[in-house]
């Protein structure tokens, strides 16, 4: 789209700025700063992290747009940032994993935190455009905006670094001090010439990771390889929502009950430990029944659905994004890993839907079914 930016004003003031984030807090945002759309230095860094593999099948994020804001929309000058709280009452996969993992006679699986409810990105989405529309009320001349909800080329996470928002974790992930890491992300790419949050010489936020390693010892896969470092080929969330096909044997013991992302360096973090909160009713989690809703899921429920039912049950969530095949192998893992005694109910269950998914046309599906029918199967044998 053309845009007919001529008429664009100077720089804007500090003001402006602060009606920004005073609007973006009425639209239902928990926290909002503007950075100049610069190349960062941390942007640097990420064609080495590439190089080195990193990313894995990814290859979405090497689109060069992600090491240039200024090539991610025509004449941007201004990103405005928002962050939506996302936590809420229920306990942390750390908290319930040794007390849960069966229960009512079934084995649970563990679904990431910000996937329990509605598509962040939809809701993401709604807010960004009022705040968007806002800002075409206050600032009347021809300006260009784009908005994004974790969906286009930008490091929304530095970007929040640089607009004040939080300082980069241990475990790569933005983290505020007083929200933790329980935040999703969005920006809006602007030709408005905005002043920045932080002024000239100002530092983003300090880093209060301190000495702290808890997210890197918590790891089961060892994903943090250093200290504000991730190798995504090892991440539980990489291998149970990006990847296709198989999870490599090596992991499958260290993945537990994931079946959906994973929490874990959050869940430790010091940072994440009083968080209130979130207002949105959208994140709380689905579903009615015991066995369906998505805390804690069934995991003979999750193996066993088809493709209809998995489309019906995640539509508008952002589970879908694993794709049927990768849920039902995710699930098949998982129930590997739950350990059913044998004779009791839950064991007849898995190794009756196991049983059927060794014989999947799918080849993802199907390792991950004899491995897990196998392992069960040998624990149940060697408890003998």
């Amino acid at each position: 789209m053309a845009w007919d930016l001529r008429h664009n004003r100077g720089m804007g003031t500090a003001e402006d700025t602060q009606w920004i984030v005073e609007q973006a807090k009425e639209t239902g945002f928990d926290l909002c700063g503007v950075v100049r759309a610069e190349r960062f230095p941390e942007l640097e860094q990420f064609r080495e992290w590439l190089e080195r593999g990193y990313a894995g099948e990814m290859k979405y994020l090497e689109d060069p747009r992600r090491q240039e804001p200024a090539l991610a929309m025509e004449q941007v000058r201004s990103i405005v940032v928002c962050a939506l709280n996302y936590n809420t009452a229920h306990p942390y996969s750390t908290e319930a994993a040794a007390h849960h993992a069966v229960r009512d006679g079934r084995s649970r699986g563990w679904i990431s935190r910000y996937a329990w409810g509605d598509d962040y990105h939809e809701v993401l989405w709604t807010k960004l455009n009022a705040l968007e529309a806002r800002l075409r009320e206050r600032f009347t001349e021809a300006f260009a905006a784009r908005a994004y909800a974790d969906t286009g080329p930008i490091a929304e996470r530095i970007a929040a670094k640089y607009a004040g928002l939080g300082w980069l974790g241990k475990n790569t992930l933005l983290l505020n001090e007083h929200l933790g890491s329980w935040f999703f992300l969005g920006v809006i790419l602007t030709s408005l010439e905005l002043a920045p949050s932080l002024a000239p010489g100002d530092i983003p936020s300090a880093d209060l990771c301190g000495n702290c390693r808890q997210c890197l010892d918590a790891c089961p896969t060892e994903a943090l390889t250093q200290p504000y470092v991730l190798d995504a080929r090892r991440c539980i969330s990489y291998l149970t929502i990006e990847l296709r096909g198989a999870i490599p044997q090596e992991f499958r013991e260290a993945i537990g009950r994931n079946v959906y992302g994973c929490d874990i360096c959050q869940d430790v973090c010091p940072f994440n430990r009083n968080v209130p909160v979130g207002t949105v009713a959208n994140f709380e989690p689905r579903g009615t029944s015991t066995e369906k809703s998505l805390l804690e899921p069934g995991l003979e429920w999750l193996a066993g659905m088809n493709e209809e039912e998995f489309r019906e049950v995640f539509r508008g969530s952002a589970i879908k994004r694993t794709k049927w095949k990768g849920m039902v192998r995710n699930a098949c893992v998982a129930l590997g890993n739950a350990r059913a005694a044998a004779g009791t109910e839950e064991y007849g269950k898995a190794v009756a839907v196991l049983t059927r998914l060794t014989g999947s046309a799918d080849a993802g599906i199907k390792t991950s079914a004899e491995w897990a029918l196998s392992r069960i199967q040998k624990e149940a044998a060697d408890s003998h």
